[in-house]
């Protein structure tokens, strides 16, 4: 395994770690604030979910854009 293996593997490890705290981060607040003001539940949930799609799509196209400048062409 050459050193360029182990570049791609630990950024691609980063720019799933980054999303992945992110989404636990949102998961948490969101569980607070039900937990505050279970009226809001239906707002809440639907910020909730926007946010996570965000950040799985930043998630993605991190890994694309790696893909992309380390493949062998």
């Amino acid at each position: 395994m050459g050193i360029s293996e182990i570049i791609v593997i630990l950024l691609m490890f980063l720019s799933t770690a980054g999303p992945a705290a992110v989404i636990a981060y949102v998961g948490s607040a969101a569980l607070k604030a039900v937990s505050r003001n279970p009226s809001a539940s239906p707002k809440i949930f639907i910020v909730m979910i926007l946010s996570f799609i965000f950040a799985g799509s930043i998630a993605v196209v991190a890994m694309l854009i790696i893909y992309n400048l380390f493949s062998k062409g």
